[in-house]
């Protein structure tokens, strides 16, 4: 198969799991980004009224609790999915693209891998950190390129999800108004920087740990496959195309986000006041609302971001290898 043809697979299997990560996690998000955005009277108390010592405390998950209820009652269930439908017209194509880094990375590897065994003396590849680090690149450099695309659009959905008790017709028009703005240098840059630093590194992260977690886990199917008679077969490939995706999935999100988390709560405070206040002044101002702790100001609502984010993650990550694996056979 042809680079070319490679590529378009990373890019349809990114585009696949991309959807059906909005689709199905889209309320988690529209809550979380309330409860980041400090907007709401529940995400004022959670913020205010927590333990210094909590870092996730139960008052966050109390404030989503209220913001869902007050949601659901004010506009309806399907206010939860405010702000889908710019994240379900982008998402697939960041999606794409940090898939067509990862993609990039795992070629690169591969071709080392194979240059290193050609010319060691064992025929077997000096150590993992060769196979990891393209993959860590290639990941870091969708992130950054995938930001330009994504922090407008964000905007529009944050300033979307904010929006107090309006029903779905004003939802509406507050996200045609939003859109309409979003050729404005000031909205194009808004949260610019936050967004690539929420991006770049941590999607590095995320696609290296994915990487490693799946070696790791396929090693243990190898070996297995090897003790095991053929009876055995149908339930290690479904292992390998369902259970390893989804483990690797959840691991590799729990350890991006333990990086870029404080980045992302930047990001939504700074969009949804359409502030260009710096990330280190935005920063401070987090801190200084959670009472002078560090933790607990950057990392609110980091419990419910995981809830959010792991099983985007292992639909993500699991679409991917099936969509891409449906293309290349």
């Amino acid at each position: 198969m042809t680079s070319f043809s490679e590529a378009w697979v990373d890019f349809i299997a990114g585009w696949a799991g991309g959807a059906a990560a909005v689709i199905l996690c889209q309320p988690m998000d529209t809550v979380l980004t309330r409860l980041q955005a400090g907007t709401s009277a529940a995400a004022k108390l959670a913020t205010s009224s927590a333990p210094r010592s909590s870092i996730t405390s139960s008052s966050s998950a109390l404030a989503a609790q209220s913001i869902t209820r007050n949601m659901i009652s004010s506009s309806g269930v399907t206010s939860l999915w405010r702000g889908a439908s710019p994240m379900i017209s982008a998402v697939p194509f960041q999606n794409s693209l940090l898939m067509g880094g990862y993609g990039i990375g795992k070629q690169w590897a591969e071709a080392n891998e194979e240059v290193t065994s050609a010319t060691s003396h064992d025929g077997t590849s000096t150590n993992n950190n060769n196979r990891l680090l393209p993959v860590f690149v290639g990941g870091c450099t969708g992130g950054v390129v995938q930001s330009f695309l994504m922090s407008p659009v964000e905007w529009v959905k944050v300033q979307t999800q904010v929006v107090a008790g309006a029903g779905g017709s004003e939802a509406r028009a507050t996200a045609w108004h939003a859109t309409q703005q979003l050729l404005r240098p000031s909205i194009m840059t808004c949260g610019l920087t936050a967004t690539l630093l929420r991006d770049g590194i941590p999607h590095g992260v995320w696609f290296v740990s994915y990487e490693w977690c799946k070696n790791v886990l396929d090693a243990k199917n190898v070996t297995s496959d090897d003790d095991n008679n053929n009876a055995m077969a149908v339930a290690s490939e479904t292992h390998r195309q369902l259970t390893i995706p989804l483990v690797s999935g959840a691991f590799a999100a729990t350890m991006a986000w333990g990086v870029g988390y404080p980045f992302d709560i930047i990001k939504t405070r700074i969009q949804a006041t359409s502030s260009h206040k710096s990330v280190y002044a935005t920063a401070m101002e987090l801190v200084q609302e959670a009472n002078g702790s560090v933790v607990r100001g950057l990392y609110r609502g980091f419990g419910l971001k995981l809830v959010r984010s792991v099983p985007a993650s292992m639909i993500t990550f699991t679409t991917y290898e099936w969509v891409a694996g449906q293309l290349r056979t």
